[in-house]
């Protein structure tokens, strides 16, 4: 088996898709290894999970947020120093600005609980639901200087059926992000995953 993907994870909140991450990793079907959590909140309940499985965290405080590009200046150095190979947006409730992209070209990875270009922002699943869609999903991408934009590298469909709450569709969605994100990690840590000139994404077979 190759050398495990190194990966630093951005969270905002609870955690429940680094706790996916993590727990592919510990079972041995993702061939990762997560350097680093950082957190744009201190009470974000993701970084207990990131200390319960030993993993180093960092939160930046509200002055450092208040100037965005120092912030992601602070992050990329740190990712870099950790020797993350990619970062991947794992509930992170901020965009991310040129230092960062500029580190990691096409490898700042975000997870967005829509089939985009649908249902762009921080609402997608509550949005979906309000337009009475049959027919919703979840995206992985590439981040970009625009939000919800990057190339796409995967989909996923999800039916909506009827007699939904907002709630239970928003369970489902997250089911769908905990089998698709660490299997995108997967194709990343294979080196699968391939941008295009035209910034289109290919997937090589299996």
């Amino acid at each position: 088996m190759s050398k495990p993907l190194k990966i630093g994870v951005l969270l905002s909140g609870s955690g429940t898709n680094l706790q996916a991450i993590i727990d592919r990793i510990a079972d041995s079907s993702l061939n990762a290894s997560i350097e680093l959590v950082v957190s744009s909140r201190p009470s974000a309940y993701g970084l207990k999970r990131a200390e319960a499985a030993g993993i180093q965290t960092l939160t930046l405080s509200k002055e450092i947020y208040a100037d965005p590009i120092a912030a992601d200046e602070v992050i990329a150095t740190e990712l870099k120093a950790h020797g993350c190979e990619y970062v991947i947006m794992a509930g992170y409730m901020r965009m991310v600005h040129a230092p960062l992209l500029a580190a990691y070209p096409n490898r700042v990875v975000n997870l967005h609980p829509a089939l985009l270009p649908s249902f762009r922002g921080a609402h997608a699943i509550a949005d979906a639901y309000e337009r009475g869609v049959k027919v919703t999903g979840v995206t992985v991408h590439f981040a970009n200087e625009e939000y919800d934009k990057g190339p796409i590298i995967a989909q996923r469909a999800l039916a909506v059926e009827e007699g939904w709450d907002v709630d239970t569709l928003e369970a489902h969605i997250h089911e769908i992000e905990h089998e698709l994100y660490p299997e995108v990690i997967g194709w990343l840590a294979d080196g699968r995953v391939h941008v295009g000139d035209d910034l289109r994404v290919t997937v090589d077979p299996a």
